[in-house]
């Protein structure tokens, strides 16, 4: 029997200390994180440097003032993205974080193909303001069904309401183009449907965004100022990129009205964007500059044009985009 005092009697054990990791390590992975950005940017660069260089010179030699309103319409644009990305979603968005967001998704988007780069950054912004997983996704799929829905609405428009300025018969598809674009279709309807059937897995996840995405739809299309962002927003983008076209040729001389230039981009873009290319670099160029050759417009200069675009839209906002982009990840608002 101890006879040591009862105020002597030792407490019970500390508990084992719990190894606290150094904050060093994870400082140091997120500036690795935040400089892969610039890193894919300057390896993109020097692939496509000839591009560059091209575009630089003959914009050098463009009436700047049309270069300024080429670049008005290109901020436009990341604020009219910020417009359908806000009425995609129920919540109410911060519109500062959001535009700023946009900006940075344009130089993700040009990176990775298909607009991935772009729906990456937006849905980790969307998770960091505390929209769940699923809800968040159906934003970017209702985002990914409208804009091209808008887009052939709005290249209707301008085909009855400018019949005698466009000459379409040479922009009708022959019959092995039109073969391609079924098939393209089909294959892209029925491979998720048969994903969904074949892996059990993926039948309740994709049921659940069904769900939340129908339900998110109804909400949406009952508040006005929701389908005036997502529909107008969608609308008003791709005439504000092909202002940016106009101006730009405007600029070099090309002998292309307005309503031609919106319409060349809106047929071209259309036919081929949803070719999973970077930002559509490649295959729109091609479809944009054989579509204003169609319009009558000399072969130099149309692809000047569609240089000096991609110069204003991509190029020139690249590494301020990059370095946003940088910021956003290292302030871990993405």
């Amino acid at each position: 029997m101890s006879l040591l005092p009862l105020d002597e009697l030792p407490g019970p054990l500390p508990a084992p200390a719990t190894p606290v990791r150094s904050p060093s390590a994870a400082r140091l992975a997120g500036r690795v994180l935040s400089l892969v950005p610039l890193l894919l940017i300057g390896a993109w660069a020097v692939v496509d440097w000839h591009a560059v260089s091209d575009g630089a010179a003959r914009l050098a030699s463009a009436d700047p003032w049309w270069l300024l309103s080429g670049l008005f319409f290109t901020c436009l644009g990341w604020v009219a993205a910020a417009v359908v990305r806000q009425g995609a979603i129920p919540e109410r968005l911060p519109p500062g974080p959001l535009l700023a967001s946009q900006f940075a998704a344009g130089a993700a988007n040009h990176v990775l193909p298909a607009s991935i780069g772009a729906h990456a950054v937006t849905l980790r912004f969307l998770q960091r303001h505390g929209i769940p997983l699923a809800r968040a996704t159906a934003s970017l799929a209702l985002y990914s069904l409208v804009k091209p829905i808008a887009k052939t609405l709005v290249l209707l428009v301008f085909l009855v309401a400018f019949p005698d300025l466009l000459r379409l018969g040479q922009l009708v598809p022959d019959e092995r183009t039109l073969l391609l674009i079924a098939g393209g279709v089909t294959i892209g309807l029925t491979v998720p449907a048969l994903l969904i059937t074949v892996v059990r897995p993926l039948r309740r996840p994709v049921l659940d965004l069904v769900r939340t995405a129908l339900t998110d739809v109804r909400v949406l299309h009952s508040r006005p100022s929701r389908v005036l962002a997502l529909w107008g927003g969608s609308a008003i983008a791709p005439v504000l990129q092909a202002s940016v076209i106009a101006s730009v040729g405007a600029s070099l001389g090309l002998p292309l009205s307005w309503p031609q230039v919106v319409f060349a981009f809106l047929a071209a873009s259309t036919a081929v964007g949803a070719v999973p290319a970077p930002g559509g670099i490649g295959p729109v160029d091609a479809a944009l500059v054989f579509t204003m050759v169609a319009l009558d417009a000399p072969l130099d200069l149309s692809t000047a044009t569609v240089i000096g675009y991609r110069v204003l839209t991509i190029w020139l906002p690249l590494l301020p985009g990059a370095l946003v982009l940088s910021a956003l990840v290292h302030r871990k608002a993405l």
